[in-house]
């Protein structure tokens, strides 16, 4: 059975829960809704009666015939009142399990609502290091997929407490029709139980391995969804097909082997409650026949031991099917009490912001073998535009990353203006940081909307300002519907340079202290890139910087540029200055800026004339 089990390990930061602790949070989201709960018990408690009331009649009625000297005349009379007491404790168990359903649908609906919104809220919460290392899809799946199969725990527990107030009720009846016969019939019930746990843990390996191969078809769909233009860009549909193929006929042979356990559990424990109804009924047989038990009270016991083995299997298998639920709520909670690497040492507000950066000795570092900075000291003052430019893997942009408190830092302090940035509110701090990535992701909804995004509640004419300060708003014109423009999912509906200058525009319009830009100009046609340019020169105006260079426009207009190496400052000063030395960076612009210089591009034309010439 391996190979059904293969690549389906736990996540890092699964844990295990012991039966009681699940019980006991998931008992916690009924806290509320005590109330209703306390209603339902009562229902389930007029609804077993009713269930149980219906042999009691038959038996009734099949002892005061016996004996009966009219028998004819005694079935006439009787007839209508045994009617009429069955179809009211029909109606009646109708109506009690009518409001039970009702009230426990909706107390259910409820604690799924509650559940699936703390774990989204722990999503939210987690760490971008989280993202870097765990499957989107998979994460997913446990916030969409495991909190509804959660849902089958609480059924399956309100349903145990309807089938445990039967079993009282009817040992307690079948004891007081009959203590031998009844002993007979509860000794088999051990044993049934006893099977019943036996199938636990092969319950609760199976429904958790189950789990975990749909969360991989969730990350295999989400990924090819995600990449399929590049698949149709290459002409590799086939090779996402064929991939999936298999992750999809594991999920077949894991869901099969799942059934069969589930469902083999019934017919032996119906097997055994057989030879138990068996014996009963030899035992009976013999104690009517010798007149110990009336025909009334032997149909009652019959009919109750039969009503006896139903709720009692039901209870021994509910372990066995209880671990699919406890097997979704542990992977539910093991996302929602996921360690988390970014620790804030305080929580207080962020005051208004300078934008004074300082490294010192900062070690950091994303996997334990993979040193990113070390003793890494750096200073950024307010205003001040620092432009980071090396080799990719330098560790530039986990500068960045460090002062957005994306990711841990191992060792050392990052202060700003002079404080630790562990002890901020990260929500505070957040405000009052912007962030442009070199490809920026917008939002379903509206050019407008993914404008106002870092601040809701601006105005129409905040959003019309900002955007109209990025390239003097031009660029607005080539949008269909102007702002109201929408972008489609990811903001496909619109071009790349025009996602660019609508994430510009955003951050434009939330005003931040501290600006990391991550070159939005690098992707983008000459045209766009000058517009952008130009709402990058209002909005560097005065403000902290920190700005990975792809282009020489941006790189020049810097207060200050840093080359980056392995971690380290190799160089630093300004355009001219580090032209003048002729170091790395003198090497990095003759290999990758040169050619964007105006004098480059003039002195090319004027070779390419010639030639054609």
């Amino acid at each position: 059975m391996g190979f059904i089990m293969d690549g389906l390990d736990a996540e890092a930061y699964d844990r295990k829960y012991s039966d009681r602790e699940l019980l006991r949070r998931i008992i916690r989201y009924f806290g509320r809704h005590r109330p209703t709960m306390v209603m339902v018990a009562v229902m389930i408690v007029l609804n077993s009666l009713m269930n149980a009331a219906f042999p009691v009649l038959i038996a009734r009625s099949l002892d005061q015939l016996e004996g009966a000297a009219n028998l004819e005349e005694t079935i006439w009379q009787r007839t209508a009142w045994l009617i009429v007491a069955i179809l009211l404790s029909g109606a009646l168990s109708w109506a009690f399990n009518f409001i039970r359903r009702k009230y426990t649908s909706r107390t259910v609906g409820d604690v799924v609502l509650d559940l699936r919104e703390d774990a989204f809220d722990a999503v939210l919460a987690r760490d971008m290091s989280f993202y870097d290392e765990f499957s989107s899809g998979k994460i997913v799946s446990r916030v969409t997929s495991d909190t509804q199969d959660f849902s089958n725990v609480v059924t399956l527990t309100l349903e145990l407490m309807g089938q445990v107030l039967i079993v009282i009720i009817v040992v307690g009846l079948l004891v007081f029709i009959n203590l031998r016969l009844a002993l007979i019939a509860l000794t088999i019930a051990p044993i049934v139980i006893f099977v019943a746990l036996a199938f636990r843990r092969i319950a609760r390996y199976t429904s958790t391995q189950a789990r975990r191969v749909l969360a991989e078809v969730n990350a295999n769909v989400q990924e090819s969804i995600t990449g399929i233009g590049v698949a149709k860009n290459f002409r590799q549909e086939q090779r996402i097909y064929d991939e999936f193929k298999p992750v999809n006929a594991q999920t077949y042979r894991l869901s099969l082997r799942q059934g069969l356990t589930f469902s083999s559990i019934f017919p032996i424990l119906g097997i055994i409650s057989g030879i138990g109804t068996a014996l009963v009924v030899y035992f009976g047989g013999a104690s009517v026949i010798s007149g110990v038990v009336s025909a009334g009270e032997f149909f009652l016991f019959i009919e109750g031991v039969n009503l006896f083995w139903f709720p009692l299997i039901s209870i021994a298998s509910f372990w066995s099917q209880f671990q699919l639920g406890l097997a979704a709520s542990e992977r539910v909670f093991a996302l929602i009490d996921a360690d988390p690497r970014v620790v804030q040492i305080d929580d207080k507000d962020a005051p208004t912001l300078q934008g004074r950066i300082e490294f010192r000795d900062v070690d950091f570092r994303y996997t334990s073998k993979e040193q990113v900075l070390e003793d890494f000291n750096l200073i950024i003052e307010a205003g001040e535009v620092l432009a980071l430019v090396g080799h990719t893997g330098a560790g530039k942009s986990s500068l960045g990353k460090l002062v957005a408190r994306f990711y841990e830092f191992q060792g050392g302090q990052l202060l700003i203006d002079g404080h630790d940035i562990r002890s901020f509110n990260l929500h505070s701090y957040r405000r009052q940081l912007g962030i442009v990535p070199q490809t920026p992701f917008l939002f379903a909804g509206t050019v407008a909307d993914n404008i106002r995004y870092g601040k809701p509640d601006a105005s129409d004419d905040e959003v019309l300002a900002a955007a109209s300060r990025v390239g003097g708003g031009d660029w607005m014109e080539a949008l269909p519907q102007g702002l109201e423009t929408p972008v489609g999912e990811e903001g496909k509906g619109i071009s790349m340079g025009q996602r660019q200058l609508v994430a510009l525009s955003r951050v434009l319009l939330q005003d931040p202290a501290i600006l990391i830009l991550d070159e939005a100009t690098a992707s983008v046609d000459p045209l766009t890139e000058a517009q952008i340019q130009e709402g990058l020169d209002v909005v560097l105006n005065e403000r902290t910087a920190i700005v990975i260079a792809h282009r020489l426009s941006t790189i020049k207009s810097a207060d200050r540029i840093i080359v980056i190496g392995d971690g380290e400052i190799i160089e630093e000063g300004t355009h001219r200055t580090l032209m003048a030395r002729g170091g790395h960076y003198a090497e990095l612009y003759n290999t990758y800026f040169r050619h964007q210089s105006l004098e480059y591009i003039e002195s090319w034309n004027k070779e390419r004339r010639a030639t054609v010439a």
